[in-house]
This record gives structure tokens, C-alpha cells and sequence, in this order.
């Protein structure tokens, strides 16, 4: 293992040692058997009950049953310490497990509102009286939680919250009075994490009884998918909220709803990498079942294409996330050995891969989204009837581009993050960034081509790397402080960070489990070179576009130049590849990566 970490966002800059990244091989027999207790918990107690999650009555009465059931088996409090009644499980175990739960439909969505954005702010935030009075009955399920941040006027830009927070004339309690939207979990949970501003300008977080005088619920919504979870407007009209219900400090609430929301755009990556994988193999299953022509459609070069891509994507998503958590994870341990306490070793890691996370969220979002799609697609006629999983699927994955920050929003926070970041002096960009600009103005050199399995593709993802250095510090030049208008560069750039990362990650999963196993790792390192020669056509193009935006004339012929010469990648024959990792699945019948 590399003896430091890298910071977040520094993979732009830094290389990474293929031993230092945390893969599906690294995991424990305890880490494998609890994942698989939470598929056979899935595959009893979810799959069958899909249709009844999803028409049930307004009071959610089977999703409480649900969420009970879970807390039993421990599901509910494995991120929180044993001194509250959890399990104390470290952080690449709850990913493994949110990778698990990803099949879970609209169930999933109760369960990480309740697990996540839900009892995380009292585990990182709460005081020892607000822990040890919530924290046991969350873990137990006795108490459902729901997070309440957005405001019909207040969704992306969630500070401009109108809900108010006034003291008592007793100084006791405060009285809240607004409203909120789009809650998951709003109808039927015991209490809720709500913001609200404090004198009008202090953006608070408050903890609040769900049978306080006062507090009223919408309608549930009439969703387009996700119909078996819980979402309402709920209503505060001069509830009674004790001073000691103060969720950390008086106008520091923006703090604990971005670092809380950190961690769920990392956990809605992994859910949705582990969501994708089922869905692969509906998908494979029905491809070795169905005929036309003679023949199972599987059998067709258009299938094996369809099939084969759905893998390819899902496989570079989980070794992005396994990668991502492994970092969090050790930042948090070795915080710890140094006498930072559990939460705020969580708060601080969080925070440092936030850049990470948020490409974890766009990436695995939009995998998701187009494997569903294919999954519809290779089922036909059948896909788009609700008699098929195909159709559930593809209703449900649709929100994720949306939950926990849109991906715009997203987008436009990565580079925003690398630049602060920059300017502060905690993340070295401007050293790189020059010596990629003394490279353009030299004579190319033609050493010797590298070797060793994938040498290739990460000596070509370090070049796309130089190619994001010299397009965002163009911009950055040309625009200085007005470069946040101009969105559409920003997330062409953000676009080109997200095939570097996660191209990078599955180059580093597969030559780890190669060291281990080459044999083994034959399938892995065809689905990163797939995936490697598309992703620097796709860097190229996202680079066109964002300097024919800024640049003209003879610079941005040199700087198309310089692009054309970082994103350079010899022909890779991907039909061929494709083809025998779709054949691997078909005979599996199964996604088996």
C-alpha cells in the first residue's frame, strides 16, 4: 500500500499504484457473507413483493414492516458504532453492502433516506444526549427518519431556504414555520432532519418529532417510478422545536447537509453499480431465452453489442467506487489512529473526496440509466410491458439523475472544487498545468512504447490528463472569476475528468487482480481496453467542443494541436471484444464480472 493517500481530486495530478486501490477481490469472507445476506433478504422479502411495494396503501404499511425487518437483521445500523445498538462496520463494508441493496427498487430508496441522509447528520453532528437518545431506536427501526432540505423555491440552491426558525420569548424553543418538498420517507417517519433559517439569515439544522403540534403532511406524490417509497410535502406551522433539537451549531446547517449529502451521492454510485449488475442478468437471461429467426437473440451481433456494453460500464463503475471507498475508508482509519473520533473522521473524509463522490454520482447515475434502457430494448416488445422486470427497472432508475444534487449541479461542483481547491493551495494544479504547457512548446519525443499488461491505456489516460490541464487552464486564463457562466465548458471539462477516473480506476483494478491471477484477469483487462478507446474518443470530443467555445485562430489551432496529440490511441478492435464478453455472459447466464 502507498504510504500516503492521495488527496481527493489529486488522480488529475498524481499517479496511483494499482496495489494501493481497493478491489471486489480485496473483500473479506465477512464482508462476502454479509453482502450475501442482504441478496437472500432481497431476493425473499423484496422481489417477491415488488408489485405490493408499489401499490400499497397510503400508510406504507409494508415498507415499515420492511424497514422493520431489516433493522433486525442489523441492515439499518451497520454504519453506526455498537455504543448506539449498531454493528460498527467499517466504510468499505457499507459500500459492499450498498452495492447489495441496489436491486432493491423503491424499497432502496426508503431504506438509504432512512440509513443515510436520515441518521448519518445525528452520527456525525448530533451531541451524546441527541446520539444515545435516537441513534439505538434508528438502528432498531422503532424510528423511521427522512432528511428535509428542499423547498418549493429552494431545490439546487438549497441555502435561499424560505423556512424560518424564531426563539421563544422564553428562549426555550424555537418555532418553525414553513414548508417542504419532495421528502422521501415524509409519510411515516418518527422524525425528521429539517433546515431552517435562524433570524432570517442562519441556515440551521434541526431535529423534529413528527407528532409536534403543528406538523401536517401532504398528499403522497404521484410519481413516475419509485411509486413504492414514500414522498410528501410536509408543512410547519409554528411547531415547538427545543433548543437542544439543534442539529450542530446555529448557522453552520450548511455543513451538515453537504457533507451528508457527500456521502449519499458516493452511496447512490454504488447502489446503482450494484442495481446495474441485476439488471445485466435479467437482461442475459432473456437474450439465451428468446428466439427469432431460428436462433436466440443472443446469438446476434446487435445483442452480443448491447450486452457486452451494459458489462463494460457497470465493471469500470464498481472498481471507480471500490477506489473511491477505499480512500475514504483509509483516511478515516488513519484519522482514527490518530485519535479523531469515529464521526468526525467520517465528516473529514467525506469532505476530502467530495470531488470523487460526485463523479461516482453522475457516472453511476447515468450507467444505470443506460443499462435499464438496453435491458428494455433487448426485451423488445416485451420490455414495455409491466408483466416484465425490464419496465419497473426503467421507471425507477430514472430519479437518480436527479436525487442528491442534479448531475448539472454535479458537474458544475467537480471543476468548481478542483479550481477553490487550487487557488487555496491544497491541491497543486498550477505546477502541472505549466509543465503541460512547456510540452506543447517542445518537440514531441518518441520513446519506447511502455509495457506490461495495460501500459498502453495508462500511459494514454496520463496523457488525457495533460489534455484536462491545458483545456481548463485556457479557461481558467481566458475567463478568470467569470468562468463559472460559462456551464457548458465547465461540464465538457467535468466530462473528461469522469472517463480519466473511472478509466483509470479499471485500469488499476485489473493490473492488481493481474499481479494475483493474469489468467483470471483476462476478461477484465478486454472490458478496459473497450472501454479505454472509447472513453479518449469521447475526451476528444469533449475537448473540441469546449475550445471552439473560448478559443479562435491560431490558438486554438495550437491548442486543438495539443489535444489531438494527448488524446492519440492506436485503433482497438472493440467488435471482437465485445463479442467475448458478451459469449462469457451468455454461457454464464449471468452478469459474472
Amino acid at each position: 500500500m502507498e504510504k500516503e493517500l492521495l488527496k481527493g481530486g489529486e488522480f488529475l495530478v498524481k499517479d496511483s499504484a494499482p496495489e494501493s486501490v481497493f478491489i471486489p477481490e480485496d473483500t473479506t469472507e465477512e464482508q462476502k457473507m454479509m453482502s450475501e445476506m442482504v441478496g437472500e433478504f432481497i431476493e425473499k422479502e423484496i422481489w417477491p413483493n415488488l408489485d405490493a411495494i408499489d401499490k400499497q396503501s397510503s400508510d406504507h404499511s409494508l415498507t415499515i414492516k420492511l424497514l422493520n425487518k431489516a433493522g433486525e437483521l442489523g441492515l439499518l445500523g451497520t454504519a453506526i458504532p455498537e455504543e448506539y445498538g449498531g454493528l460498527g462496520e467499517d466504510f468499505n463494508t457499507n459500500t459492499i453492502l450498498a452495492m447489495a441493496m441496489g436491486p432493491s427498487h423503491s424499497f432502496g430508496v426508503s431504506f438509504a433516506a432512512h440509513t443515510g441522509i436520515g441518521t448519518l447528520p445525528i452520527l456525525y453532528y448530533g451531541t451524546e444526549e441527541q446520539k444515545k437518545k435516537y441513534l439505538p431506536k434508528l438502528v432498531s427501526g422503532e424510528w423511521k427518519s427522512a432528511y428535509c432540505l428542499t423547498e418549493p423555491t429552494s431545490g439546487s440552491d438549497a441555502l435561499s431556504a424560505k423556512t424560518t426558525a424564531t426563539l421563544s420569548e422564553d428562549g426555550n424553543y424555537y418555532i418553525l414555520n414553513g414548508q417542504k418538498m419532495w421528502i422521501t420517507n415524509g409519510g411515516f417517519a418518527d422524525i425528521l432532519i429539517t433546515f431552517a433559517q435562524v433570524d432570517g439569515d442562519k441556515f440551521t439544522c434541526f431535529i423534529i418529532p413528527t407528532d409536534s403540534e403543528g406538523f401536517t403532511k401532504g398528499e403522497e406524490e404521484n410519481k413516475m417510478g419509485i411509486k413504492g417509497s414514500s414522498t410528501r410535502a410536509l408543512f410547519l406551522d409554528n411547531v415547538k422545536v427545543p433548543k437542544e433539537n439543534i442539529l450542530g451549531e446555529i448557522g453552520k446547517g450548511h455543513y451538515v447537509a453537504f457533507n451528508i449529502l457527500n456521502i449519499g451521492r458516493f452511496k447512490l454510485g454504488a447502489m446503482t453499480t450494484g442495481g446495474a449488475k441485476k439488471f445485466i442478468s435479467i437482461a442475459v437471461n432473456y437474450a439465451n431465452e428468446r428466439k427469432q429467426f431460428g436462433k436466440t437473440i443472443g446469438s446476434f451481433g446487435a445483442i452480443k453489442h448491447k450486452l457486452a456494453e451494459m458489462a463494460v460500464r457497470t465493471f469500470v463503475s464498481e472498481a471507480a467506487v471500490l477506489r473511491t471507498s477505499g480512500l475514504i475508508d483509509s483516511m478515516v482509519k488513519d484519522l482514527m489512529k490518530d485519535g479523531m473520533p469515529y464521526s468526525d473522521a467520517l465528516i473529514k473524509a467525506a469532505e476530502e473526496y467530495a470531488i470523487e463522490s460526485s463523479i461516482m454520482k453522475v457516472f453511476g447515475s447515468e450507467m444505470l440509466d443506460y443499462v435499464v434502457d438496453e435491458v428494455v430494448q433487448v426485451h423488445g416488445g416485451y420490455g414495455y410491458s409491466e408483466e416484465y422486470p425490464a419496465a419497473r427497472a426503467y421507471r425507477d432508475s430514472r430519479i437518480n439523475r436527479i436525487f442528491e444534487g442534479t448531475n448539472e449541479i454535479n458537474r458544475l461542483l467537480i471543476v468548481d472544487m478542483l479550481v477553490k481547491r487550487s487557488m487555496k493551495g491544497r491541491l497543486d494544479l498550477m505546477g502541472p498545468a505549466m509543465g503541460v504547457q512547456k510540452e506543447l512548446m517542445s518537440i514531441p519525443t518518441f520513446g519506447e512504447e511502455p509495457e506490461g499488461i495495460l501500459a498502453k491505456e495508462l500511459k494514454a489516460i496520463d496523457n488525457a490528463k495533460k489534455a484536462i490541464l491545458m483545456i481548463a487552464g485556457s479557461a481558467v486564463q481566458k475567463f478568470m472569476q467569470k468562468l463559472a457562466d460559462e456551464q457548458e465548458i465547465i461540464m465538457n471539462i467535468t466530462d473528461m475528468l469522469i472517463d480519466v477516473y473511472v478509466s483509470e480506476s479499471a485500469i488499476l483494478r485489473t493490473q492488481k487482480l493481474a499481479l494475483r491471477d493474469e489468467q483470471a484477469a483476462a476478461p477484465f483487462i478486454d472490458m478496459t481496453r473497450i472501454y479505454v478507446s472509447d472513453a479518449l474518443e469521447r475526451i476528444n470530443n469533449f475537448g473540441k467542443h469546449a475550445l471552439a467555445a473560448f478559443a479562435e485562430g491560431d490558438e486554438l489551432k495550437m491548442l486543438l494541436l495539443g489535444l489531438k496529440r494527448f488524446t492519440k490511441f492506436d485503433p482497438v478492435n472493440t467488435i471482437q471484444l465485445r463479442r467475448k464478453i458478451a459469449n462469457k455472459m451468455l454461457e454464464a447466464n449471468e452478469y459474472c464480472f
